[in-house]
This record gives structure tokens, C-alpha cells and sequence, in this order.
């Protein structure tokens, strides 16, 4: 009887596939699979088979697999079952999930390939458009180029309409290929050319070799590095180490290759077989860490969640790291989520000294090798380990997960924004956690509202650690208006006389000091002080931003850059200003101020390349500079002793953002970033710049008081119906003329609005209402905290069908929603 398998393939597609399994293969072939399928006309795709049936579909011809990729399957149990309830509850389709979550490493994919066509001449001056030439141009400079690398580098839409064309006047020709991203690592080894116990061929190998002392030294290192002579398996044999025991040259291996004794091979290894030995023993934990182990121990019989409120510095980490103990003395595997790289670098060692090869580290600046390589080492082994990393490691194939610790939960980092699944890495983990019978541990000095909600609640467990260890005292914090400092002249720059003299003293002293600016760049904002011209981007609805080091004004949305001219465009004055402070000016001004002090940075220009979050944070920790200039990358987690004080330059920008979030990311941004401060012997100093010295969310800041700020913010969405007590979908449409946009996003939240009622708000443009040429136009649906998401998913998705057959300008706007 034939078989048929549903496959999955990694596009936006809501429904899986239905395939052939040819004879050959239908022995083999197993759920989790990943098989070659044709797609369309012309591409190949590698696809996960989720079932394995006996139905065959009416109504069509059914393609046939091409080919088994695997002999096993590259997933475990319940990673299916995680990914449809990602798709189910983040309304995106499964297919994205795929995409997002196995390594790009491991799928296998056709490329369209253009080539110019070498034989083509014009045989009249119109044969070739202008974009036709633009394209042969581009095409001719190189053998061969990708479609899509051909898109992003002339900027037309439609490249492939204009390809086909070219094909017709025979300009161009294409070719698919199968291209995959995964290259594994291989070693070469050394073997005897006889059989293992072959003594006759052994003997007559040393009487090759008897008048060459040099190759009968390689041979004795051989038998005694495989355990050849031992009646079991030898073991494998580098050529590297061989030739090191018996201090010998590639000559002479050669020289014995050659006589038949020895033959080579390549064998594949993985790159993280080895991360070192476990060199010291487990922290030893204070009377209030020790007490905290305890409780969460308890409250994990009662919860499969739960929640350590710890203030920063209090050694939530050392209390992880008994957790973590335990749960690999029960044979169990851990994930240790973090929200940014920054953090795996500075925890990366503290664990490994503890934990040695069962630590393993993933996150999105490894190359798809080594995320491949991390993969298969999960897929092949069950022993106990500990893997660290950001919200991508939820994808991994854990065989006995234990525990899940979410460190820093509250941050908003987890969240992934584009493209989808645009999940929250926190709550999927704790949906991973309960699918594997495993506890989640979040952990934070400023919960998340909804956490702590829970929390209180009874949904969770909680457990507090509210004083520093070994009693030291929170940071004190001094605010200073900005305001009142520029009518006194006490401001340089953007720096008050106060901050820079705190600093100056703790330089002096031998500490360290943090400047603070959430804004990366030189400067937010260049304008002309004539006429009051100012660049903005030619794709985006917003301004560029000036970046000095590379004299370019960039796009932070799209990517589109520009040089500074010299004379403003528009009256062609030379009379261009440079607005604002981002975290290149700062750094260049407080060198001017220090001369004498090693500045570091550290913002996404500067962490671009994978050491160098490593290079920054250990040049800092070791005391190789006195003051570390930083975005929002400086406020997680990160543990420096020599830090005594920290300067928050400008609070207004993280209070005044248009989101009902924006308060609870303020005071958390600022809670953190002060919690670098005096971590080590002694109480640190915290200042804080701002003009609104009054508002509530600095004065929590001020006294330290979580609980305070965390009861007004709840009133607050109390009063206004968000979360927790509503779930929140931002509905998001997107079209290149700004009209449609606006009929289509009106016509569709009325629809909207039969359904749901009071529960839709908008449409309305966002801040910023033009990304990439593309109009935007967003739609709010408040929904009860009960309502089922699978049955909203489901509805939204009848009201974008019968959207469509209404009107078809509908299919040329791109629609998605954005959860929670």
C-alpha cells in the first residue's frame, strides 16, 4: 500500500503538504525527518515530516519525495508540539516557526542562480530597458549571481519579472542550485592497513620499518595511543596527536603511507566535544541564599513556576548555579535563558569553571556551523548538561529538561520583534518547561509587572532576596535637574558639574565609572541652522543619524545611508549642526574631559563582531579602563567590582515614550543600570539627569522601591483594561501607497469591529508610519485574559479571507499581528 507523508516547509504557509514516499524510502522514514520536496515550479525546499498516512489526496497529482536527509530525526518529542503551540498563540503560521527555529545550517535549499549570457549582443538600441541593463551590468561583473543578492543590490521590487524577460531576449540565463549553509568540521586520523588483531601483518609492519627509527617512533606511538594491542576496539587516532607523541614530520607519515603501514581518513567532529575540565567547586551560599535555595526547592512542589525577586547584587546567580547542581545530580538537562550575548560572556566562565563540558553555550553570533554543531550534539546525547543562552535556545532538542531559569525576565529582549514568530522567549519557555514535566525558575531585582502579578496571585510561586550579599547597601541616587542646571551654566555639554566631578573623583580613586544614554550613534539629529533643513531617510519616515567615525548618516530602520555633506542641500549654506547625544559623541566628549582615562563603549556598533562583547567586558572587569559609555546593553546583569559610580545622562527619553510599557521600561532600565554600582566592599553612587526631577517613576527609582512603583503602574492598567488584565494584539498593516493603506486598514477594522466591538481601537500610524517604503497603519485588539487564542486566531483569519474576496487589493498588503 503507498504511503504519504504531511511534510513541513519553512514559508508563511498555515497548512502542511502532502507527499508521495517513494518504495525505497517508505521503510526508512520517520515523523521529524528532513526530506528534499519540490515546491512550485522550480524550487526545492527541505521539509519536516509531522505524519506518515496511508490517505491518498483527491483531486490532484501528488509529487514524490526526492530524498531522506536523515537517517533519525533531527527533532525530539514535544518540539512539534511547542512550535504549534507557538503558531496557535503568536498567530503566525508553522511555517514560520520552522524557519526561525532549525538552524539555517541544516536546510537545505534551491537558490536561482543568474548568469549573463556571454554569446548576447543588441541588435537594436531599445532591445534592453534601463533596469535590464542595470541588471546584465551587475551580472556580467561576476560568474554567477543570486537572485535575491540581485534584488538587494539594484533595489527593484520586481527582479524576477525583469529576469524573465531578459531570458526571453536571451541577455541572461538562470540555473537553480542546492545550496546548504552547514560545513562540518572534520579531523584526520591515522589506522593501521591491516585488520585489528592481524598479527602477521603487524609483525611484517615493524620489519618495514626497521631501519627508519623515525617511522618505527611513529609506530610505537600509534599502538600505544589506539590501545591497538588490547583485545578491545582501538581507539580513534588524530594525525596531529600522532605526530606530536612520536615528535615526527609529515615526511615521514608520509614515508610510511607509502610503504602500506598507515592509511588517513577524515573523520566529522563537533566543535563543542570539549569546552574544559570543571576547575572549582560550587559558591558557597550566605544564610539569606542558602534560605532562598530552600524556598524555591519548596515552592517548586506547589508551582511549576516560579518567581526569586532578588535586588541586584543579592547573588541570584550563585543560587542558579545550585539549582543547576541539583538538577544535573538528578540526570537532568537545564536551559539557562539570558536575555542579551553580553550576559552569556560574563556567566559563560563563571559556569564553566564550575560545570566544565556540561556547559554549552547558543546564541545568534554563532555561525550556523556551530549552531549546526550544538544541535547535533543534543540530538545525539541525553547526558545532563547545561545550556546557556538568548530566547532562540527554547528551539533546542532537550531529551530530559529539568529546569528552566529566565534570568533578567523582565526585559524586553526576550521578545522577538520582526520578523515572526514574534514570540516572548520567557513565556515560551515556560510553556517548553511544563510540556517536559520541568520547573521554571524567573529570576529579576525588577519583575515584570504580569510576573509579579502572577506571583501574587498564587499563579506562581515566590521567592525574595531583598538584601545585597555580604550586606552591603543599595546604591545611593541623587537626582539633578538638568533644567535648573542650564539656567545655573553648570552643564558641559550634556554632562552636569556634579556628575563629571563624582566621576573625576572616582577615577582618582582607582574605581570605575558607567555613563549611560539609551541612544546609539553620534548624534540622534542633524539640521541646518539656516533654514532648518534636516536629512531624513528616503525610505523611512524618520531622520538620520549621524555617525562621525564613518561621516555617514544612517537609517536605524532600514539601513539606507548617506555622506554629511559639507553645504546644506537646501540654501547651500555651510551652516549644518549636529543635534543631540548618542553614545559615539559621549565617548568622544568625555575623552576630551579625561584625557588621562581608557574609554570603552559599548553599543551595537560597537559589539558588531562575535569577540567583541568578550574584548569589552573583560577589559572592563580587568581594570583596563576607567569608564564604560553604553546603551541599554550596560543595564543587564553585568558584574564589575571596581564600578562606584554610574551617570544616567538623559531619564526623559525612557519616560516620555508613547507606551502604556514605558513607565514599567524606565524604571527598570534605570533600577538596573543603577545596580552596577558599588556591587563589591562598598555602597555606590547613582546620578540621575533630567528635567522632571518631580515625576513619580524617578522618585521609586530614587528610593529604591519596587513595591511602590509596582502597585501605581497596576492601578493604572488596572484602570485602563491592559495587561494583565487584558491581552494585547497589535494588528499591523502595510502597503507602498499610503491611500489603499488607509481605505483597506479602515475597511478591515470595521469588519474588525462587527466581530470584537469595543474591543478594536484605531487604525491609527505609529510613530513611525513608513519603514522601507512601506505605509504603516496599526490596529489594537484588547482581548479578556481568558479568551481562547486559537479561536481568535481563527477568526481573524476568516475576516482576512472574506477581506480578500471583498477587495482584491487586499493580497498586495501585508498583514500580521504582533501578541502581547
Amino acid at each position: 500500500m503507498d504511503r504519504y507523508a504531511e511534510v513541513l516547509l519553512p514559508l508563511p504557509l498555515y497548512s502542511t503538504f502532502t507527499y508521495h514516499v517513494p518504495q525505497e524510502l517508505a521503510e526508512r522514514l520517520v515523523i521529524g525527518c528532513r526530506v528534499l520536496v519540490p515546491f512550485g515550479r522550480k524550487k526545492f525546499y527541505t521539509a519536516i515530516v509531522t505524519m506518515i498516512h496511508c490517505n491518498k489526496p483527491e483531486g490532484y497529482e501528488v509529487k514524490d519525495l526526492l530524498a531522506m536527509l536523515d537517517d533519525s530525526p533531527i527533532l525530539r518529542h514535544p518540539q512539534l508540539k511547542l512550535w504549534d503551540w507557538i503558531a496557535e498563540y503568536y498567530l503566525c503560521s508553522p511555517g514560520d516557526v520552522y524557519k526561525a527555529a532549525v538552524p539555517s545550517g541544516l536546510k537545505v535549499e534551491s537558490e536561482t542562480f543568474v548568469s549573463a549570457d556571454p554569446d548576447f549582443e543588441e541588435t537594436s538600441a531599445g532591445e534592453l530597458t534601463d533596469r535590464e541593463r542595470i541588471i546584465l551590468d551587475f551580472a556580467s561583473s561576476r560568474d554567477r549571481v543570486q537572485l535575491a543578492e540581485l534584488s538587494r543590490a539594484t533595489g527593484f521590487r520586481n527582479v524576477e519579472a525583469i529576469v524573465s524577460r531578459m531570458i526571453d531576449k536571451g541577455a541572461v540565463f538562470v540555473a537553480e542550485r542546492m545550496v546548504s549553509n552547514y560545513r562540518p568540521l572534520t579531523e584526520t586520523c591515522v589506522t593501521l592497513a591491516c585488520d585489528h588483531g592481524d598479527d602477521d601483518a603487524l609483525h611484517h609492519f615493524f620489519d618495514l620499518v626497521g631501519r627508519s627509527k623515525k617511522q618505527e617512533s611513529l609506530l610505537l606511538a600509534f599502538l600505544d595511543l589506539s590501545h591497538w594491542l588490547k583485545k578491545s576496539a582501538p581507539v580513534e587516532v588524530a594525525k596531529k596527536a600522532l605526530l606530536e607523541r612520536a615528535d615526527a614530520g609529515q615526511s615521514v607519515l608520509k614515508a610510511a603511507i607509502d610503504k602500506g603501514i598507515f592509511r588517513v581518513y577524515k573523520k566529522e567532529i563537533n566543535r563543542f566535544a570539549s569546552l574544559g575540565e570543571a576547575r572549582a567547586d560550587l559558591p558557597t551560599l550566605s544564610a539569606e541564599q542558602s534560605r532562598a535555595f530552600h524556598e524555591i526547592l519548596s515552592s517548586f512542589k506547589q508551582h511549576a513556576v516560579t518567581l526569586l525577586h532578588g535586588v541586584t547584587s543579592s547573588g541570584k546567580t550563585a543560587v542558579y548555579m545550585h539549582l543547576i547542581a541539583e538538577a544535573l545530580r538528578l540526570r537532568k538537562q537545564v536551559l539557562y535563558l539570558v536575555p542579551e550575548i553580553a550576559l552569556t560572556t560574563q556567566l559563560t566562565k563563571r559556569l564553566q569553571c564550575v560545570f566544565g563540558n556540561s556547559l554549552l553555550i547558543y546564541h545568534s553570533k554563532f555561525s550556523d556551523n556551530e549552531r549546526v554543531d550544538i544541535w547535533k550534539r543534543l540530538l545525539q546525547s541525553s547526558e545532563p548538561c547545561v545550556v546557556i543562552g538568548v530566547r532562540s535556545s527554547v528551539f533546542l532538542p532537550f531529551s530530559s529538561l529539568g529546569l528552566v531559569i529566565v534570568d533578567e525576565e523582565h526585559d524586553p529582549s526576550y521578545k522577538q520583534q520582526d520578523p515572526a514568530p514574534r514570540y516572548n522567549g520567557r513565556n515560551v519557555a515556560m510553556v517548553l518547561a511544563q510540556m517536559h514535566g520541568a520547573k521554571t525558575l524567573l529570576g529579576s531585582a525588577t519583575p515584570a509587572i504580569e510576573s509579579h502579578y502572577n506571583a501574587t496571585t498564587g499563579k506562581y510561586g515566590l521567592v525574595q532576596l531583598l538584601t545585597r550579599f555580604d550586606d552591603i547597601e543599595l546604591p545611593t541616587v541623587e537626582i539633578i535637574d538638568t533644567k535648573l542646571a542650564r539656567k545655573k551654566r553648570e552643564m558641559n555639554g550634556t554632562f552636569t558639574g556634579r556628575l563629571l566631578a563624582l566621576v573625576r573623583q572616582a577615577v582618582k580613586d582607582g574605581n570605575q565609572a558607567i555613563l549611560f544614554q539609551n541612544r546609539r550613534g553620534y548624534a540622534p539629529m542633524v539640521t541646518c541652522k539656516q533654514c532648518g533643513w534636516v536629512p531624513k531617510c528616503e525610505n523611512c519616515d524618520v531622520s538620520l543619524t549621524y555617525h562621525k567615525h564613518l561621516r555617514t548618516l544612517s537609517c536605524h530602520y532600514c539601513g539606507f545611508s548617506v555622506t554629511l555633506p559639507d553645504l546644506c542641500p537646501a540654501c547651500k549654506q555651510p551652516t549644518i549642526e549636529i543635534v543631540g547625544y548618542g553614545t559615539e559623541r559621549i565617548e568622544d566628549d568625555i575623552e576630551e574631559l579625561f584625557p588621562e582615562s581608557k574609554i570603552l563603549r559599548m553599543d551595537l556598533d560597537t559589539t558588531r563582531n562575535k569577540n567583541s562583547y568578550e574584548r569589552i567586558i573583560d577589559d572592563f572587569s580587568s581594570r583596563k579602563a576607567d569608564i564604560l559609555v553604553g546603551t541599554q546593553m550596560v543595564t543587564k546583569g553585568l558584574d564589575f567590582d571596581g564600578v562606584s559610580i554610574v551617570g544616567i545622562l538623559n531619564a526623559d527619553t525612557m519616560i516620555n515614550f508613547p507606551d502604556f510599557r514605558s513607565h514599567e521600561r524606565a524604571f527598570c532600565m534605570m533600577e538596573q543600570v543603577a545596580g552596577r554600582a558599588g556591587r563589591k566592599a562598598r555602597q555606590g553612587q547613582v546620578v540621575i539627569q533630567t528635567s522632571q526631577p518631580d515625576n513619580p517613576v524617578i522618585r521609586f527609582v530614587t528610593a529604591h522601591d519596587y513595591q511602590g512603583f509596582y502597585r501605581e503602574e497596576l492601578t493604572e492598567r488596572e484602570r485602563f483594561h491592559y495587561p494583565p488584565f487584558a491581552k494585547i494584539i497589535n494588528i499591523y498593516l502595510k502597503h507602498r501607497d499610503d491611500a489603499v493603506l488607509n481605505e483597506m486598514a479602515v475597511r478591515y477594522s470595521n469588519m474588525l469591529r462587527q466581530v470584537f466591538a469595543h474591543r478594536v481601537l484605531g487604525p491609527e500610524a505609529p510613530m513611525v508610519a513608513r519603514v522601507q517604503n512601506l505605509y504603516i497603519r496599526q490596529i489594537v485588539l484588547k482581548m479578556e485574559c481568558e479568551a481562547s487564542m486559537p479561536k481568535v486566531k481563527r477568526i481573524l483569519r476568516t475576516i482576512y479571507e472574506n477581506m480578500l474576496s471583498v477587495d482584491s487589493r487586499m493580497k498586495s498588503t501585508i498583514l500580521y499581528y504582533d501578541v502581547d
